[in-house]
């Protein structure tokens, strides 16, 4: 059982296909849930500078290009982006994994669109090969509930951490009082938790 604790100097993002034509394939989750979850790790991540890697396939095509707040958010990252011709495991893509492997660090947040298509066999392949991988299941989603459902039995079953953005951030914020924390808890409250008006 894998209890290594994910911390902002332990840890790397990876941000899998979040592409706008993609997106509208979530059909499991709220598509504006998912938009602004995945935001919140780039913040997040932005805030504690944790590295962040993104990747994106044939964006020329019916996929499009990721969304446009991430080049906002984090635009060095987005800029180095890995743009992939067709793999589908981008695990498989000699860029991506010499980029994640570059980071230096063992601990993985991973999310991805589709978690059927794109997310499930990098996070399961990064697990096999010794990382420690948490996938973010509010940043990810499916066009059908059942391959959403065994998606992520397959992960947990391969030693994935199945996980949710709110969860995620309470982790690697570790305290809330520290200046960082409050930064975290502002995105929390403004991104991630339902309003309390």
């Amino acid at each position: 059982m894998n209890t290594t604790k994910f911390t902002s100097d332990n840890t790397a993002l990876l941000l899998i296909d979040h592409q706008v034509g993609t997106m509208k394939l979530i059909k499991n989750i709220p598509l504006e849930e998912v938009e602004k979850k995945t935001l919140a790790l780039a913040k997040m991540a932005k805030v504690l500078n944790i590295p962040v890697i993104f990747t994106s396939s044939q964006e020329y095509a019916a996929q499009g290009p990721l969304m446009p707040e991430l080049a906002e958010i984090l635009p060095e990252a987005f800029e180095k982006r890995i743009k992939r011709e067709g793999i589908v495991n981008c695990w498989e893509h000699t860029d991506f994994r010499d980029a994640v492997l570059a980071t230096g660090k063992k601990n993985l947040i991973m999310a991805g669109v589709t978690t059927d298509v794109c997310l499930v066999y990098p996070a399961i392949s990064a697990v096999e090969e010794g990382f420690n991988v948490q996938a973010v299941m509010d940043a990810s989603g499916s066009p059908f509930d059942l391959s959403e459902n065994l998606s992520q039995q397959r992960m947990a079953k391969a030693g994935v951490i199945l996980t949710a953005t709110n969860t995620l951030m309470a982790e690697i914020a570790e305290d809330w009082a520290r200046p960082e924390g409050g930064e975290l808890l502002g995105i929390l409250f403004s991104d991630v938790l339902p309003s309390m008006a």
